[in-house]
């Protein structure tokens, strides 16, 4: 099945013939690959993107008369939140027809969108919606765990569960502490020097201070056992309380937590759901869940942040060095070494009524020993938006990115939202 699939809406008015010439013109116009279902709306909705072809005038009662079905067909596909695409073309009042159907759907609080103008602006919206839509798919129904709960100190850091169901099909679970420190305990240590030789280099392993690379099994201990609860509770991601790891092992999550990033799981730090969530959407848009740190310092004249935290997804760095936990001095963190370039920094609120999402560029690695392992500093494209940190900030954590996706990320957070982006 293609990603994209087309339906009209015709007045019997209209000649056909004179219609389809029109029609084949106008999307012979868009490249772009898509099934074409005419006037056979008996499966709207199972693709990730349906648009609604408004062919001419006049039609206005027809999709009146339909919508009580595509509401259904929907609600059938767990798209219930999904908005009405319409394409219009410049001929036989197509785009007036749009607009009305455009305007009754606001005013019976549904979301649409008329796409019309030239066809590359069509086709770059179209395929901004396919890949948005896909994402919200695959965020549909995924199950993200809170092991333990959010620490302590991020008082902000909370979720409604309900609105992260409703609006992005996302249900939280909360999964104790004591269960995951039950199965660290019944998960077999390994006493092997590099019990990790697949995702690093042994010889690496054996050069290591003595403590780190003793603490390597406890780490890797660690990730076996996040193993299980994931397939326990049968989770798409999670965020732990990892610091209560630090008294109840005398070790960290930093290395899981890299690992199981790098393997498609959401794993974020510190219990916060917010992070989490962000972290989410960025893997289904990008398929990286993404870098979650908090900023050091920041220069709100030049725009530059210094971010930093322990731990950092290992398929999203050049190369990386182990190093103990920086707030504690024990266990495995990871210094991370990403490609210096294009990023975008990204963080939701556990409501959904807020985000924040800008482009720059990171523009040094560093590894200064009085911060947390994983040191980077970025410049944003807009100096102007490092006051939002200081002003009126989503918590203290936010998602950093590989490349340039601020019209990726508005697109998917504005729909799930139903509210504009206050911060971005």
């Amino acid at each position: 099945m293609k990603r994209i699939a087309i339906y009209t809406l015709t007045s019997e008015l209209h000649d056909e013939q004179a219609v389809s010439a029109v029609t084949n013109e106008f999307l012979s116009s868009l490249p772009i690959d898509y099934d074409f279902r005419g006037c056979d709306f008996s499966d709207y909705g199972s693709h990730p993107l349906s648009l609604i072809f408004v062919r001419t005038g006049g039609t206005e009662g027809i999709f009146l008369r339909l919508l009580s079905s595509l509401n259904s067909k929907l609600t059938t596909h767990s798209k219930q939140s999904s908005p009405f695409y319409l394409l219009a073309s410049g001929k036989s009042n197509s785009l007036a027809a749009s607009m009305e159907i455009l305007s009754y759907l606001q005013q019976n609080g549904l979301q649409g969108e008329i796409l019309h103008g030239a066809p590359e602006y069509i086709t770059r919206r179209i395929r901004l919606l396919a890949q948005v839509e896909e994402a919200r798919m695959k965020l549909r129904g995924s199950r993200l765990g809170i092991v333990g709960a959010p620490s302590d100190w991020l008082i902000s850091s909370q979720a409604n569960k309900e609105v992260v169901k409703e609006r992005l099909g996302i249900e939280l679970i909360d999964i104790p502490m004591q269960e995951l420190l039950d199965t660290i305990a019944a998960t077999p240590l390994d006493s092997t020097l590099c019990p990790m030789p697949e995702c690093c280099d042994p010889d690496l392993c054996a050069s290591l201070p003595n403590g780190i690379r003793k603490s390597l099994s406890g780490a890797h201990q660690i990730y076996k056992a996040l193993k299980t609860l994931i397939s326990n509770h049968q989770l798409q991601g999670f965020t732990l309380r990892c610091f209560d790891l630090l008294s109840a092992v005398h070790n960290t999550g930093c290395l899981a937590l890299a690992r199981l990033n790098a393997e498609g799981i959401v794993a974020g730090c510190e219990g916060d759901v917010p992070a989490m969530l962000s972290m989410s959407i960025s893997q289904a848009l990008t398929g990286v869940s993404g870098f979650q740190a908090n900023p050091a310092r920041i220069n709100p004249e030049t725009g530059e942040i210094l971010f930093a935290h322990c731990t950092i997804p290992l398929n999203m760095v050049e190369r990386y060095e182990f190093d103990t936990h920086f707030e504690s001095g024990i266990g495995v963190g990871i210094r991370g070494y990403m490609k210096e370039g294009p990023v975008t920094i990204f963080k939701v609120s556990g409501d959904l009524t807020r985000c924040f999402v800008e482009e720059g560029e990171l523009v040094k690695n560093q590894a200064q020993p009085d911060l947390c392992r994983t040191q980077q500093i970025i410049r944003l494209s807009d100096p102007s938006k490092a006051h939002y940190f200081l002003t009126h900030p989503i918590g203290n954590h936010h998602i950093i990115v590989n490349g340039h996706h601020k019209a990726l990320l508005q697109a998917v957070i504005g729909t799930a939202a139903q509210s504009s982006l206050l911060d971005s």
